[in-house]
């Protein structure tokens, strides 16, 4: 910075605040500055500067799988909040796996994060606690977490109840649920919505016509519960890849999905969901961590943020 400041004809101090964007720098004597930097090629170097603030302007990311496109949505918006604070991402996938999560984010931990926004595969998390007493913020999304800890969910519960009540309001009373495994805690939230929906209606919940597994699983499900004497007349799936599976499976019963994906309005009839909102999930659940690394304190919070049934069709349909 030294010979920036010589080109340009002005104090080093003036020269830092230009470049760390401090006030106290005229129009002119900036552009003076801008112009010596450009022609001699100067460019900051961002880790000693980081370093000499105690930090590393990097955050880590759990997610469960980078190529499913709802948590794509939520790694994306952690990235635009993490890159208006000034820092980068390391990012990984658990695979719903407990202990591949724990090596994801010990290994970001290892290269001295200053903070981790993670959706957990598990719920223990005391493997964790060494790592929050050292000064690493941390963030649950989507699921909680095994610690007191700021944490951003969806209306889980809520959601699954609109769209069963939904069904239920055009006429069905044998409404199938096929969701994800109930150790998920969103399976289990969702689970737990259709059960209250059918309650308040006065209808009983069927065994037979709850199944929950791997969504690869969900076609042979619904060939089953078809197949039987008093069949399902409408379903509600509790994810979007079971709702997907759902659809190449053959079977085009009334339908509503929990989680909207790419192309469900264009089917016909279209695909009415339960959307919810990824990006906010990642957004507030980013801006959280930020707080907390800025130096706010106070009791975890716990945010749970709404969903929106969307009808196109399918969830309409009469028995």
């Amino acid at each position: 910075m030294k010979d920036v400041a010589a080109a340009a004809g002005v104090a080093l101090k003036t020269v830092s605040r230009f470049v760390n964007a401090e006030p106290g720098v005229s129009p002119a004597t900036a552009e003076r500055v801008a112009a010596a930097i450009e022609r001699l090629g100067y460019r900051r170097n961002e880790s000693a500067r980081v370093l000499r603030r105690g930090r590393t302007a990097t955050i880590g990311l759990v997610i469960e799988d980078v190529a499913d496109p709802f948590y794509s949505e939520i790694g994306r918006a952690v990235e635009d909040v993490a890159l208006r604070h000034g820092s980068l991402v390391f990012s990984g996938s658990s695979g719903e796996d407990p202990r591949r999560e724990r090596e994801l984010v010990l290994a970001f931990c290892a290269r001295r994060v200053d903070g981790l926004v993670i959706v957990p595969a598990g719920t223990d998390h005391d493997y964790l606690l060494p790592e929050l007493d050292a000064g690493v913020a941390a963030v649950f999304a989507d699921r909680p977490g095994g610690l007191d800890a700021d944490t951003v969910l969806s209306d889980n519960a809520g959601g699954a109840h609109a769209g069963v009540t939904h069904l239920i309001r055009h006429g069905h009373r044998r409404i199938a649920f096929l969701g994800d495994r109930t150790a998920i805690f969103t399976a289990a939230e969702r689970l737990r919505g259709y059960r209250r929906a059918l309650s308040d209606a006065g209808l009983p919940a069927d065994g037979t016509l709850i199944a929950t597994g791997p969504p690869e699983r969900a076609g042979a499900a619904l060939d089953r519960m078809l197949a039987e004497p008093d069949p399902p007349t409408a379903v509600f799936a509790g994810n979007g890849r079971i709702t997907v599976a759902l659809l190449r499976s053959g079977h085009r019963p009334p339908l509503v999905g929990f989680d909207d994906f790419e192309l469900a309005d264009l089917l016909t009839p279209g695909v009415s969901v339960v959307a919810q909102d990824p990006a906010g999930l990642g957004r507030t659940a980013a801006e959280l961590l930020f707080r907390r690394l800025s130096g706010e304190t106070g009791p975890a919070r716990r945010i749970e943020l709404a969903t929106r049934l969307v009808p196109r069709g399918s969830g309409e349909l009469r028995p």
